[in-house]
């Protein structure tokens, strides 16, 4: 580790992450593993672990929460565990919801942050990134915009660390994004964890990809993309909308309680057996 990390090292290592589907994984697939995912979350744990032995790692993140389900269902847990690290990501699906009252989602999310901020655990916040999806969602770009000016300020006011995403120039390439261009895709995860480790001041050999430029597709390829993803993405989610469920609703937690992450063979090597702190990983799910 650096000689003055944002770290301290007080003997307890316990590294909390809670969100949605930001911090669960989705987008970086990998079967072997809780829920079906990896993401930057498990790659931060690992990274953690091989800088300092000892590191245990919970995510009670899931797909599709709400800022208010994630102050109701992981944030009593979190502060159980007593944790020295804690990310969060929430409000994110709040935006999309145009009935939302930005004012009171920003009076919570403080309430969240000064929670977490009170067991003098190291917190990280995030910015939200303004996903190119399509010219119908342009007008959530102001809230989006204020939403990331709150979180500028709560991270200050409360001394979190914060990963700028909306500043991070590498997102703007579309294989950063998985299908569903909501997500980000393993490389885009990957590349996350490494922006999260800087600003930890750890270590780690995490290197971008090293892409040619993007093809420009032609107008044929470009209307067939778009007429896959409203079929496999657009349709769907305004049918889940419609029956008020989401993807989230029959989740666990990937890793519900923490687990000592292995130095070697990473959260991979824990994956279907018991950890070294004596809890099981919750079972896969489809996604």
């Amino acid at each position: 580790m650096p000689s003055d990390p944002l770290l301290p090292d007080s003997g307890r290592r316990v590294f909390v992450a809670l969100g949605d589907s930001f911090t669960e994984g989705v987008g970086d697939r990998d079967e072997r593993l809780p829920n079906g995912v990896r993401g930057w979350a498990d790659r931060v744990a690992e990274k953690l672990a091989k800088a300092q032995p000892g590191w245990k790692y919970a995510n009670l993140a899931i797909r599709s929460k709400r800022l208010r389900h994630i102050v109701d269902e992981q944030l009593e847990p979190a502060l159980g565990m007593r944790p020295t690290l804690v990310t969060l990501y929430a409000g994110g699906n709040d935006i999309l919801d145009l009935k939302t009252d930005m004012s009171a989602l920003m009076a919570d999310y403080e309430q969240l942050v000064a929670a977490l901020a009170g067991t003098g655990a190291t917190v990280v916040l995030f910015t939200g990134f303004d996903v190119k999806v399509s010219a119908l969602l342009e007008p959530l770009k102001k809230r989006n915009t204020y939403y990331n000016q709150r979180v500028r300020h709560i991270a200050e006011k409360y001394g979190a660390v914060l990963v700028d995403y909306w500043c991070l120039d590498a997102f703007h390439d579309r294989r950063m994004w998985d299908s569903d261009r909501l997500h980000m895709s393993k490389a885009g995860h990957k590349y996350l964890a490494g922006q999260v480790l800087d600003q930890l001041g750890v270590p780690h050999k995490i290197k971008p990809k090293d892409w040619e430029p993007p093809a420009r597709p032609s107008l044929r390829e470009w209307e067939r993309r778009q007429r896959r993803w409203v079929h496999d993405w657009v349709l769907p989610l305004f049918g889940r909308k419609l029956r008020g469920v989401t993807l989230g609703d029959t989740l666990t937690p990937r890793w519900p309680q923490p687990v000592k992450v292995p130095r070697k063979g990473g959260l991979k090597k824990l994956a279907g057996g018991t950890s070294d702190a004596g809890s099981t990983p919750s079972g896969s799910s489809p996604r």
